[in-house]
């Protein structure tokens, strides 16, 4: 019950914070759409070349990029109350470390998949075609979403509000593009390149939703057992730095 009133609490906070929600649900889509349009105009010869911008592949591409910013929210969240004496007062009650790192990601998950929704029903107006197969993807982008918000609770946790703008703002968003498959093939780069991409899970998030919205359903869980691993051990290192925390500042 404690837990749930914090997630409550949360997402108030969440809430309040319009300009990053804004920027964080319409982004994404922007890029959908200018991606589309290019592709839209190049020419059917080249048409193989840019398979990675019809629709069918770039809509789940960019629904997991869109949700690296979920990882600012986390991070500017945590990061906000620890520089305030709201974390001090939350440190002297029976809540545990996991009940914390619980309270600030519940909130974050509804959010996620409405993000990941959106992004389903803007492709629906380039070209994509709605079915269960959607639905799965949106269920396919949870553990991803995962991964995202456990880095912005660990980053936020350990650097100031300042520090993870640009840690989760531009860094995180950066490696979640270049290494995920989304605007290029990293097997065409080949070499270190195309190594530290599959030791990485945004590849693994990116190919997991494709499958899902191709109907392939046998190679999900091989790419998806990746995304998930990553999500335990995020969220594992994130309650026991914010145990850390707890112990310094009581």
């Amino acid at each position: 019950m404690r837990t749930l009133i914090f997630a409550s609490r949360n997402t108030k906070e969440i809430l309040r914070d319009l300009i990053t929600l804004i920027f964080g649900l319409g982004f994404p889509l922007v890029l959908m759409v200018l991606l589309s349009a290019i592709n839209a105009s190049i020419p059917e010869s080249a048409a193989e070349a840019t398979k990675l911008f019809q629709i069918q592949n770039l809509a789940p591409g960019i629904s997991v990029f869109g949700l690296s910013f979920i990882s600012l929210f986390s991070a500017m969240l945590i990061s906000k109350d620890r520089t305030t004496s709201f974390i001090l007062r939350l440190f002297t009650s029976p809540l545990k470390a996991s009940q914390f790192i619980l309270g600030y990601t519940l909130p974050l998950v509804p959010l996620a998949l409405i993000q990941t929704a959106v992004c389903y029903i803007a492709a629906l107006f380039l070209g994509l075609e709605i079915n269960l197969n959607t639905l799965l993807a949106i269920v396919v982008n949870i553990p991803i979403a995962l991964v995202f918000i456990a880095l912005g609770l660990l980053f936020g946790t350990m650097f100031n509000e300042k520090a993870v703008g640009g840690i989760c703002g531009a860094l995180l968003t950066n490696l979640s593009a270049w290494f995920s498959n989304i605007w290029f093939d990293t097997a065409l780069v080949g070499g270190w390149f195309e190594t530290l991409s599959n030791l990485m899970p945004f590849v693994h998030a990116v190919m997991a939703a494709r499958y899902a919205v191709s109907g392939e359903f046998s190679e999900i869980m091989p790419e998806l057992w990746w995304v998930i691993g990553y999500a335990v051990i995020l969220l594992c290192v994130s309650v026991a730095v914010f145990t850390v925390k707890m112990k310094r500042n009581k």
